[in-house]
């Protein structure tokens, strides 16, 4: 994937969703991996022509478990992004002391709320997250499967009682771009040293879609058809937002 096709799916999902608005600041969460450098990527090259001035910032919480960050900051100040690392004991925390079974949504809120505090710390008043276009079919297919209703998370969201809203960008990317763009470009990606890492529910549902593509090709576009078009809560209210 070029750069221009990846600013355009980006431009694309920030002009449709109103994610930029003049004069913010976001923090994009750096995890490391090749979702979120492509976004830091991404931003900081949309904010030399958008036309709506705004400053990017990347931040990474350290779960503790041993990483080693510094060519990621390489990166981000490569691409004039100033970068800011949050130490926290997030790892040892739920793997040592608490021993958790199914650690992935404790750790994912955990890390959520040390972002956000990191990202008012700094300023910021919009904080945004690499998920890709896969990211919300597995959601979806996540939320059919074990609750019962059909939902994937907003490409805007207010963040609970905090004065901070989440944003999306990279809803429009599939993550076979972001992948040959990482790859292409050399990204400097951190292994995730989480011992449940592409060992959870979201990979089974991400394996399922792949299994199911054999026999519908076209189910992928279909599906996400159906998440930007149904009466998903918050999705809902950005598009009356953009009716009137």
């Amino acid at each position: 994937m070029k750069a221009q096709k990846l600013l355009t799916y980006i431009r694309k999902c920030v002009q449709e969703y109103d994610l930029i608005e003049e004069n913010d600041v976001i923090a994009v969460g750096v995890s490391g991996g090749k979702d979120s450098l492509a976004l830091v990527y991404g931003l900081s090259r949309l904010k030399a022509f958008y036309p709506k001035k705004f400053d990017v910032i990347a931040i990474t919480v350290d779960t503790g478990m041993g990483c080693d960050f510094s060519a990621v900051e390489d990166f981000c100040l490569k691409m004039g992004v100033p970068y800011y690392i949050e130490k926290t004991d997030i790892g040892p925390v739920i793997f040592e002391a608490r021993k958790e079974e199914n650690p992935c949504s404790l750790c994912s809120n955990m890390r959520r709320g040390a972002l956000v505090n990191a990202a008012v710390s700094h300023h910021a008043n919009k904080v945004a997250l690499g998920h890709h276009k896969d990211d919300f079919l597995n959601t979806a297919m996540l939320s059919l499967f074990y609750e019962g209703r059909f939902y994937a998370f907003a490409p805007r969201t207010d963040y609970e009682d905090r004065e901070v809203q989440i944003i999306r960008p990279l809803l429009y990317v599939p993550e076979a771009a972001v992948r040959n763009f990482a790859e292409e470009n050399g990204f400097p990606i951190v292994k995730n040293p989480c011992p449940a890492d592409h060992n959870t529910k979201r990979e089974e549902m991400a394996q399922l879609i792949v299994k199911l593509q054999q026999d519908y090709p076209e189910i992928k576009d279909r599906l996400f058809h159906a998440i930007v078009t149904s009466d998903i809560p918050d999705w809902k209210d950005l598009r009356k937002k953009d009716a009137d």
